[in-house]
């Protein structure tokens, strides 16, 4: 696995454009967001068909086609520096393949920003367009309109990325050492949902994974790792970060499920690294080698997440 294409950083007065790749927005929430990134000195830009919701299916903001046509004309708009997703949810999966990908390898390297079912979008665009993403908060989500520390890093990261190349968090060590290699993952049921598919990775050789999810119970957190060391998904992974696992049951049983099913790859793994769905999450690039030394809790980049 070798690191991936990095893009360029954000500068003050770029222009970023907000879509809905997945679940609906509600839009006292993407106003507030977007107060924040004005207050960043960045130019917002709503894509049309944000605040829509489906006919039919009311987990879906808007129709397949037209969220997928928002997130092209977007990432494809020579004025746009970064597409920045409003919320995750569900629906990713279903617009992804009516992306151009020709027409997005050709509009060059830009920011993509989004967790959760966005992990569909980074998978594809790692395999895709060979391009380092961030997984970090998202403009219109809770966590981020309420936490400074989220907000912070996410900035930080957009316009002076060497200034976090070290992602210190408070998380301890489950199975001690250090790791190189190149960062991947996401939310953990996302990346198992996408096995087999066209834009899945073929596994985590070489890798640092970052992984975590929400809403899942111990049982189906057993189930989805058990599925991924069958298909030998984890065989050659280098390292482990587990982030949040909200309302994923008592942690004490979650923890003994993550070292029931990972402990046996005998690599370092660190928990509550400080991503994810829960509270103050950082932001994580995915494509950057990088170093895991899980006793200190830290993962140090290579190079910045942004060129």
């Amino acid at each position: 696995m070798t690191p991936l294409v990095r893009p360029p950083r954000l500068v003050p007065g770029a222009r970023v454009a907000v879509v809905a790749p997945s679940g609906p927005v509600r839009e006292e929430r993407l106003a507030a967001g977007l107060d924040i990134l004005r207050a960043w000195d960045l130019d917002p830009v709503v894509a049309p068909h944000v605040l829509d919701r489906h006919p039919d299916f009311p987990y879906l903001a808007g129709t397949d086609a037209d969220r997928a046509a928002d997130f092209q004309a977007a990432w494809c708009d020579p004025e746009v520096s970064a597409v920045l997703c409003a919320r995750g949810g569900y629906g990713a999966q279903r617009m992804v393949d009516l992306l151009d990908w020709d027409a997005l390898r050709a509009a060059g390297p830009k920011v993509l920003a989004g967790y959760s079912d966005i992990t569909a979008l980074h998978d594809a665009f790692a395999a895709r367009l060979g391009l380092v993403t961030l997984h970090g908060p998202m403009v219109s989500a809770v966590d981020f309109l309420k936490n400074t520390r989220s907000q912070e890093h996410l900035r930080a990261t957009l316009f002076e990325p060497e200034s976090v190349r070290t992602i210190a968090s408070s998380g301890t060590a489950l199975v001690p050492g250090r790791a190189r290699g190149v960062t991947l993952g996401g939310c953990l049921s996302m990346l198992a949902s996408e096995l087999g598919t066209a834009h899945s990775r073929p596994g985590a050789r070489g890798g640092l994974l970052l992984i975590e999810d929400v809403g899942e119970e111990a049982y189906r957190i057993d189930r989805i790792l058990t599925q991924l060391l069958r298909s030998g998904w984890l065989e050659g992974v280098a390292g482990i970060a587990l982030g949040s696992w909200e309302r994923c049951g008592p942690y004490e049983l979650l923890r003994t499920v993550l070292m029931d099913r990972l402990g046996g790859l005998g690599v370092p793994i660190v928990e509550e690294f400080g991503f994810g769905h829960g509270e103050c999450a950082l932001t994580l690039p995915l494509g950057v080698g990088a170093e895991l030394d899980a006793e200190a809790g830290t993962l140090t980049l290579d190079a910045p997440a942004l060129a």
